[in-house]
């Protein structure tokens, strides 16, 4: 049986220092963390909040992804994709549903049309010139409405490999948008050409 919230809070302090401070993560350590550890320290682990608040957009009437659903880089008859602005990476784009389902709620036809459509941006991304790697992430803590974010990695940059490049994003200097405008509409063409939907 899983622990519950307490327990597991009590798990987790049972690691912690007197003021509820966890050690470093060993990912810290990695020669790809952003951070020096020196200096460095772990925020206190708060205990759980119960129950836990809304996520953004919970109620479809009041959902601001289903107000722009007929927005988007690229459309069809049941997914967006749009350019997400103000990154330090080449490019972040973000796939909606056009209608209100999360993850877990997807009918299994748009599951199915999901996992396609991620193949395709994630391959027209990664055949843009300086882009060695898409990442895709589903993360779903902060709205309620699916999103699906694709992060392109710059050829060269190990640094900013893995998990730790949504950080890296977060650091780095804002990418020149007329660029990563440019890029979009290079991948929203070829997604196009190979699935369909239009611009």
């Amino acid at each position: 049986m899983p622990l519950d919230p307490d327990e597991f809070y009590e798990h987790a302090i049972g690691a912690a220092d007197d003021e509820r401070r966890l050690p470093l993560s060993r990912m810290t350590g990695w020669d790809i963390s952003p951070f020096e550890q020196d200096g460095l320290r772990v925020a206190p682990l708060r205990p759980p909040v119960l129950p836990e608040p809304p996520r953004q957009d919970e109620d479809p009437s009041d959902c601001t992804a289903c107000r722009r659903r007929d927005e988007g880089l690229w459309l069809d008859d049941h997914w967006r994709l749009n350019r997400i602005s103000g990154v330090g990476v080449p490019l972040v784009l973000m796939l909606y549903p056009r209608e209100h389902y999360d993850l877990t709620d997807l009918p299994d036809a748009r599951a199915a049309e999901m996992g396609v459509l991620t193949t395709h941006v994630a391959r027209h991304m990664e055949a843009l010139p300086g882009i060695s790697r898409a990442h895709v992430y589903r993360i779903g803590d902060g709205g309620a409405h699916l999103h699906v974010w694709f992060f392109a990695r710059p050829e060269g940059q190990s640094q900013l490999y893995g998990s730790w490049l949504v950080v890296w994003d977060d650091l780095l200097p804002e990418y020149p948008a007329d660029v990563a405008d440019a890029d979009a509409a290079t991948v929203a063409d070829a997604l196009v050409a190979s699935y369909g939907g239009s611009r």
